[in-house]
């Protein structure tokens, strides 16, 4: 089966994005492996599928990570999302309403070309991230290696567990990254991040994401981050958060408030695929 597909990226987090309204698409786990594999198919990070929406929205949006799996959201997808339907005149609108696997998401494109998306309400609940802790609490302690880390964990829609180091560059992203995204106490993984403080308006962030590895960037990690900077009171209302792809703004007002991400979303190039993996490479 033959596919017409679009390359965005969005500072370095990069995507497979595909129209699923206009072209019937039936994706297997086996599909989104092939088609992410940067030696034997497009490469991405996350493949992204436009479809119609099924309730009060006008599209929705899925997402699926590298290894196959779907998950709930991706930030810096979202960004891309907008900016794909307008340009490919799926719709009018430089606001719109999409549907996602855990709610509606609010993306809009700026005048001078930068992507806003109202990413919802975070929740700190335990049971909604979802993570194993008998009550809330702004940080706990997590065992890694027979050593204790102190997390924040926080959900965007996706649940995530934010770390404060000293210096990302030294940070051990690979190695802990994978055993925090795996660990039990998260049932359902967990995308894992190394918050460095630069000063209340300012930090710098890596990711390791739950079914991707490192990325680049990831938009719902920096909004993690700021959130459980700004519940701890070490952050401003208002954050630059300086990736290794980039800069994301990232403003959040507290309590019962949306959180708000900003930053931008490009298109590489429009191609064709045709899926059928196995006759590339056997299954890994």
């Amino acid at each position: 089966m033959k596919i017409k597909f679009t390359k965005m990226h969005g500072l370095g987090n990069d995507f497979v994005v595909i129209d699923g309204i206009n072209q019937a698409i039936s994706l297997t786990p086996e599909n989104i492996r092939w088609l992410a594999d940067r030696h034997f198919g497009v490469g991405c990070d996350q493949v992204l599928l436009v479809e119609k929406a099924t309730n009060n929205a006008d599209f929705r949006y899925r997402i699926f990570n590298a290894d196959g799996g779907e998950v709930e959201q991706c930030g810096n997808g979202a960004r891309c999302f907008v900016r794909f339907v307008y340009d490919h005149s799926l719709t009018k609108k430089k606001e719109i309403r999409v549907e996602t696997a855990s709610g509606l998401i609010f993306p809009r494109l700026e005048s001078d070309g930068e992507v806003t998306v109202n990413m919802g309400i975070p929740t700190f609940e335990p049971a909604d991230i979802p993570f194993l802790a008998e009550k809330h609490d702004l940080t706990y302690t997590l065992d890694i290696n027979n050593k204790q880390i102190e997390i924040s964990v926080v959900s965007i829609g996706n649940p995530h567990a934010v770390q404060i180091v000293s210096d990302i560059e030294d940070a051990a992203v690979s190695t802990e990254g994978r055993l925090i995204e795996s660990h039990p106490r998260f049932p359902q993984r967990v995308n894992a991040g190394f918050m460095q403080i630069i000063d209340p308006h300012h930090i710098k962030l890596r990711v390791y994401e739950r079914g991707a590895g490192e990325t680049l960037a990831c938009g719902t990690g920096a909004c993690a981050a700021v959130i459980t900077g700004i519940a701890r009171g070490l952050l401003a209302s208002k954050v630059k958060v300086s990736t290794h792809g980039g800069n994301l703004w990232v403003q959040w007002e507290g309590k019962n408030q949306p959180v708000f991400m900003t930053g931008p979303a490009v298109t590489v190039f429009e191609g064709v695929t045709e899926l059928s993996p196995n006759e590339h490479r056997n299954e890994k």
